[in-house]
């Protein structure tokens, strides 16, 4: 009778730390992909929102210069460290690991909440496009960048990524199956559809002004430099399988980043 009750004890425990981790990764899912939504609005420069890629706080352009720089660091940094596997060895020590993957994009949402809110724009334009037909055609492919990255979420698995699968199989009691590597529809084209539908997105818009020039530029350096840390993984992962893979499709640009 004791054993029996300390059982139930023990297993309500778990059986609640389970659902709790569980909320989490879904409240955490949640606020990044609210943030993402205003992604899209800030690299659109959408007025209605309160700062966006070309509204912010007004300082000298040698300021601005140096503090966006500095933010978009820091969104790098968080991305890349946070995504390496010795630092997922050592973190998964602190927390849960079915939270780790929530907590990266927890930590994510972090980074970007930052950027949105200190992101100093820089008056000046590389280019304005006038026409109707022009700027259709920036929209269309703004649009389409962000597609792409959407749809690239899911092809492989949109739940694992953003952490809510770890959770789902922690409150169930289940292990995730060993990886294996596949290449549906747009991994075909290229290695990294997802990089593929930020960079279309970053740089198509009808009016390029300085400020927007600078977080183009900044997350394209961020995108090569995460491309190249991600593979040693992926390489360590797949080995061989994924050595022939990158030897045949691009990189993020089709035909462009094959590496022998």
């Amino acid at each position: 009778m004791v054993n029996s009750s300390i059982t139930r004890v023990v297993f309500g425990e778990a059986l609640i730390g389970r659902l709790l981790i569980m909320t989490l990764a879904i409240a955490i899912y949640l606020a990044f992909f609210a943030t993402f939504l205003y992604l899209v609005g800030f690299v659109g420069g959408f007025d209605f929102l309160p700062t966006n890629v070309d509204k912010g706080i007004a300082v000298a352009p040698a300021v601005a210069t140096l503090v966006d720089l500095a933010l978009i660091a820091i969104f790098g940094l968080q991305h890349s460290i946070m995504a390496r596997p010795g630092f997922k060895a050592g973190w998964t020590r602190i927390v849960p690991p079915a939270l780790e993957r929530s907590i990266y994009c927890l930590a994510t949402v972090a980074a970007l909440a930052l950027l949105f809110a200190f992101w100093h724009p820089i008056e000046g334009r590389i280019w304005s496009i006038g026409s109707e037909m022009g700027q259709a055609i920036m929209w269309g492919l703004f649009g389409l960048g962000w597609t792409i990255l959407f749809v690239s979420t899911w092809l492989l698995n949109h739940f694992e990524l953003f952490g809510l699968q770890q959770a789902w199989q922690n409150l169930r009691g289940t292990e995730a199956a060993a990886p294996r590597m596949r290449t549906p529809l747009f991994y075909k084209l290229v290695r990294h559809p997802i990089y593929t539908g930020f960079f279309i997105a970053f740089w198509a818009t009808p009016e390029m002004t300085y400020g927007h020039l600078l977080f183009a530029t900044g997350m394209t350096i961020y995108i090569i430099t995460g491309i190249a840390h991600e593979e040693r993984d992926l390489l360590d992962i797949f080995g061989s399988e994924y050595a022939s893979y990158r030897s045949s499709v691009g990189a993020f640009i089709p035909g462009l980043g094959k590496k022998a």
